[in-house]
């Protein structure tokens, strides 16, 4: 299961940099776009020479000249695919540093945020939702050797499970046959992993994107707890407890 260079890189040849900077003219906007680009390519040159330090860093500049950028007109669609691919990009160089439980929590994020739009981003979808398997696959992996319980690990096992399942079934009504098969022997690996015995698990190389994970079963736990104390959609967020007994008295009077 290792990221194929390319994952990283098809992204850069659907920046339309050329056609923005027209339509720009140009000015700061323009120049900005320049650096981004010259960002991007700084990031590609890192990812080639395996620095993923140096990767996130550059992908994280590019974001960080984008989120200056105006949202008021219609260039601002094509600027939120150019931030969906680098958030994707420093996701995954971020897997190889070991913010394997960091690129989970973006990832999902970006999930459902592109997944709510139109069908257009279908492709972009998938790429997310293939590096979120791989995550929580590798979470799931770090966890265990970690000695996390089974009802701390198993969930990301099991949600790699269906991400891949998703997409090879995705692959196959796309007639991607070649996607299919990768897709299906991932799925098979991390059905497999997750039946294996722990001291099984211990005598397997550990993934090289793994290694430099640290306290993967901690970070994920902080996550779920920070995720379950947020209201939901709808809900009002609860009041300081401060002011609980503020208001008027069981008498009708006031404070």
């Amino acid at each position: 299961m290792k990221f194929s260079k390319k994952f990283l890189s098809w992204a850069w040849l659907l920046l339309p940099f050329g056609v923005l900077a027209y339509h720009f003219g140009p000015g700061q906007i323009s120049r900005n776009l320049e650096q981004v680009e010259s960002k991007i390519t700084l990031a590609q040159s890192a990812v080639d020479l395996g620095r993923w330090d140096e990767a996130v860093e550059s992908y994280g500049a590019a974001l960080e000249i984008i989120s200056t950028f105006p949202e008021s007109d219609w260039r601002a669609s094509r600027l939120k695919k150019i931030q969906t691919q680098l958030t994707l990009a420093k996701a995954v160089a971020g897997m190889s540093v070991g913010a394997i439980p960091e690129a989970i929590e973006i990832l999902e994020e970006l999930l459902s945020s592109v997944s709510s739009e139109d069908s257009a981003n279908s492709r972009m979808a998938q790429e997310i939702r293939a590096a979120l398997a791989k995550a929580q696959y590798y979470a799931s992996w770090v966890m265990r050797l970690e000695g996390a319980e089974e009802d701390e690990w198993k969930p990301e096992n099991e949600a790699a499970r269906q991400n891949y399942r998703l997409l090879a079934e995705s692959a196959i009504e796309d007639g991607d046959v070649e996607g299919a098969e990768r897709y299906r022997k991932n799925l098979e690996a991390v059905i497999r992993m997750g039946r294996m015995d722990l001291s099984e698990l211990q005598g397997l190389p550990l993934p090289k994107e793994c290694s430099s994970c640290k306290n993967c079963s901690q970070k994920r736990r902080k996550q779920r707890e920070s995720r379950s104390k947020r209201p939901k959609e709808g809900e009002q967020p609860p009041k300081d407890a401060r002011d609980a007994g503020a208001g008027r008295r069981p008498d009708g009077s006031g404070s």
